[in-house]
């Protein structure tokens, strides 16, 4: 079983996001780069029907040189090899441009299944995944939950607004990964030491046959960026008692919120 991984590498939500001055992007200085959470998701699982049923992982990436580290984590925690396109021309595409790149990535690569994060945490555009499975002429199940592969044939559940669906498809697919599907494991130390004698390619564009007028005109573009607005401070009621504490709280709603 072979199976590729899309992986792309975001800001921790732990980090302090800055806005640039360009008012466009974010500041990169003190962020801790990671694994984007669901793509973590698809990493285990890659990992568990490997080690269920053989074959090989490979993560590809696209993104900055930095992005190797993100890869190099891939493969502690298990993944057999990475590929990373750099090219300058990333630097202004968008999720459907990216999509174009891994699709290009993976085409001429051995797989039976491909795994991805349902959405990115930076962008929470869930498109990628589904456009390299439009891109390949391929299958998707989307949101997946559960999986189960037996005889070339995988059976998956996903959600759906409201509740879940169970979906079957005859390999190769495209799978997106949700919440529930497992528990990704911690890098080992073995792992880390294995992961920097295996093979990481990096390839720009024209390795892939591409040039950046392929991907050098965004359909979506960022305008601005602008932080949440500073919430008020809270009011705390007094009250000898609950009932004092309820009359001050029904009058500050009505007099004040003028919510009742």
């Amino acid at each position: 079983m072979d199976i590729i991984v899309l992986l792309k590498q975001v800001p921790s939500t732990e980090s302090m996001i800055e806005i640039a001055d360009d008012g466009v992007s974010i500041k990169p200085d003190n962020i801790k780069w990671v694994i984007n959470p669901y793509d973590e998701f698809a990493v285990e699982e890659a990992l568990r029907i490997r080690e269920a049923q053989g074959g090989s992982v490979t993560i590809v990436s696209a993104g900055k040189e930095k992005a190797t580290e993100a890869i190099r984590t891939a493969l502690a925690m298990g993944a057999d090899k990475g590929i990373l396109i750099n090219d300058p021309a990333l630097d202004n595409c968008d999720g459907l441009g990216t999509a174009k790149v891994l699709a290009n990535a993976v085409k001429d690569l051995s797989y039976d299944l491909i795994l991805a994060g349902q959405r990115a945490v930076d962008d929470d555009n869930y498109l990628v995944g589904a456009a390299v499975a439009d891109k390949l002429g391929l299958p998707l199940i989307s949101m997946v939950f559960q999986e189960e592969i037996q005889d070339g044939r995988i059976t998956c559940h996903k959600t759906v607004d409201g509740g879940s669906v169970v979906v079957a498809a005859e390999l190769p697919v495209l799978l997106t990964t949700q919440k529930g599907l497992n528990e990704p494991r911690y890098a080992s130390l073995p792992g880390i030491m294995k992961a920097k004698k295996k093979p990481l390619d990096t390839k720009s564009l024209a390795d892939l046959g591409m040039d950046a007028a392929e991907v050098g005109d965004p359909k979506t573009k960022v305008v601005a960026l602008r932080t949440p607005p500073e919430r008020t401070a809270g009011q705390m009621i007094d009250g000898e008692s609950a009932a004092e504490k309820a009359a001050a709280l029904v009058k500050a709603l009505h007099e004040e919120a003028k919510v009742i």
